[in-house]
């Protein structure tokens, strides 16, 4: 670039110029989903939030299915087929609005359209995955339990051959759209190892009740799953997925969402503070005049920037088909503990209207203590870190 040459202007919305590697299809899938966050869920979360309810929740499935934004990185089966960076993009718009519109999303596309998309058989596949991805039928994903989080691989969920059919006995927990789906993947122990089972929610002996009292995630549905002699017939099981790579790979798909999302709830943090740094007086002038205000946005900024921009990277490793799960339990590791930072800092600039639901940030940062633990403790990407750096198994 000759010296001449005129620089771009310095943007406070993009001040690393991030878009610049976005291509146009790519910046119409964002603001397309930015623009329906917008209308569809920004008016109404504070008060979902503030009921603990998603009210309308097959009617938002729809929409998002007609935006093409559930199984949104699948292809064939009324899948969009977008590239990994799309979806990311996605992702980021939808946990702007609220972490628990990002799961539905990612529950529902990552997880449960994923294992069948990727494991299951051509019927199966024809069966479920077009009404999914329309949004018709909302699907759940049935790994976690009340004593086996962490350690799926010691799961009591059980499923026995009788005859040519199945019968599933257990209880799965902290279940994303567990009681409003229509089909739940569930993974359960069997004679020759975890195996993956697609069980219609209206069999005998299925349940899912609601879990309510929630302090995080209140504007998404979570239940558990109580499956009590649930029979099942011989092609309900999952083929291509014997032992826990299937759920497992599954789990990197979805966590790679989340480094996505959660830089969209800092972001809508980080703009909240920024607005209000701008317009609040103390002491006869913007509170944003202040050398420590500025210093916290300035970091906010760096943090928040640079998450996007890894993002963007794992991303781009993803659409040439070079990602690695620990690499997304760097990006899950980072961007998460990093958001919650920018929450937490956007709190402080806001004062006591921080915890005020007329803003987004408490909200923002009590969705995110639930998106630090789910699909994957820190400590357990900590550990996959680890071993990776040092070849050392250190989880038992």
């Amino acid at each position: 670039m000759s010296a001449s040459a005129k620089l771009p202007p310095f943007d406070a919305a993009d001040p690393l110029g991030i878009d610049d590697l976005l291509e146009p299809e790519d910046l119409a899938i964002r603001d397309t989903v930015r623009g329906w966050a917008a209308d569809r869920v920004l008016p109404y979360v504070a008060d979902w939030y503030e009921k603990g309810e998603l009210p309308g929740i097959r009617d938002l499935a729809r929409e998002l299915g007609a935006l093409g934004a559930l199984g949104m990185s699948l292809t064939g089966y009324g899948c969009a087929g977008a590239s990994a960076v799309q979806y990311g993009l996605a992702c980021l718009e939808l946990e702007a609005a609220d972490s628990g519109i990002r799961s539905l999303v990612s529950v529902q596309g990552s997880l449960a359209m994923y294992a069948i998309h990727r494991f299951g058989s051509e019927e199966q596949k024809q069966r479920w995955l077009p009404g999914m991805a329309a949004g018709e039928v909302i699907g759940c994903f049935g790994l976690t339990e009340p004593d086996h989080g962490s350690d799926p691989a010691s799961m009591r969920t059980h499923a026995k051959r009788d005859g040519d059919d199945w019968v599933l006995s257990g209880r799965k927990m902290w279940i994303t759209n567990g009681s409003v789906a229509g089909v739940a993947v569930v993974w359960a122990q069997t004679e020759e190892g975890v195996r993956g089972f697609v069980v219609p929610t209206d069999s005998p002996g299925f349940s899912a009740p609601e879990i309510k009292h929630k302090w995080s995630l209140r504007a998404s549905v979570t239940s558990e799953l109580v499956l009590d002699g649930v029979r099942l017939p011989g092609s309900a099981v999952l083929p291509e997925a014997i032992g826990l790579r299937g759920p497992l790979s599954c789990l990197s798909h979805a966590r790679y969402g989340i480094v996505w999302g959660a830089m969209g709830a800092a972001r809508s943090s980080f703009e909240a503070a920024l607005d209000y740094a701008r317009s609040r007086e103390q002491f006869g002038r913007p509170i944003g005049g202040f050398q420590l205000t500025q210093a916290k946005l300035a970091d906010m900024a760096v943090e928040l920037h640079k998450g996007i921009l890894l993002a963007h990277h794992l991303g781009r490793r993803m659409d040439a088909g070079r990602l690695r799960p620990e690499q997304v339990s760097l990006g899950k590791l980072n961007n998460v503990r990093e958001a919650i930072g920018i929450c937490r800092t956007a709190r402080t600039i806001l004062g006591a209207n921080g915890i005020s639901l007329e803003y987004p940030v408490m909200r923002h940062a009590t969705n995110l203590e639930s998106v630090l633990t789910y699909e994957g403790t820190v400590e357990m990407h900590q550990l996959v870190l680890g071993k990776a750096l040092t070849g050392l198994d250190a989880f038992r």
